[in-house]
């Protein structure tokens, strides 16, 4: 069950987001992912924060298909070490994440609403 409040393939595809509100990472890079996360989370403009998606490689902001993926392998690991960074943020900040399979591959997708603070 999927803890994202919009459909993946209309987020992957841009129907229902903007695409400076999407950051498609390729792969597992957690400095480029946590300041990604901080950006969307001082939602200034209260846009709604933003998507992380992990496992889709983009080219000009636009997303490529099918996706990398991620190995199965790859998932706890992920989720692990982003809670410690997360845990590193002042004041602490935790998005959604919800691990999803997109046309076979695992994709992680992090949806960084607003913080309070």
């Amino acid at each position: 069950m999927s803890k994202l409040p919009l459909n993946l393939d209309d987020l992957l595809r841009q129907r229902t987001v903007e695409g400076d509100r999407i950051e498609y990472k390729a792969g597992w890079n957690p400095d480029a992912v946590v300041k990604t996360l901080c950006a969307f989370a001082n939602d200034f403009e209260n846009l709604g924060g933003g998507y992380v998606v992990i496992g889709q490689d983009c080219v000009d902001g636009r997303p490529l298909f099918p996706p990398v993926g991620l190995k199965d392998n790859q998932l706890d690991p992920i989720q692990r070490e982003l809670l410690g960074y997360c845990n590193l943020i002042q004041p602490s900040y935790f998005p959604v994440l919800s691990v999803e399979k997109f046309e076979g591959k695992n994709l992680i997708v992090l949806w960084a609403p607003g913080g309070l603070n």
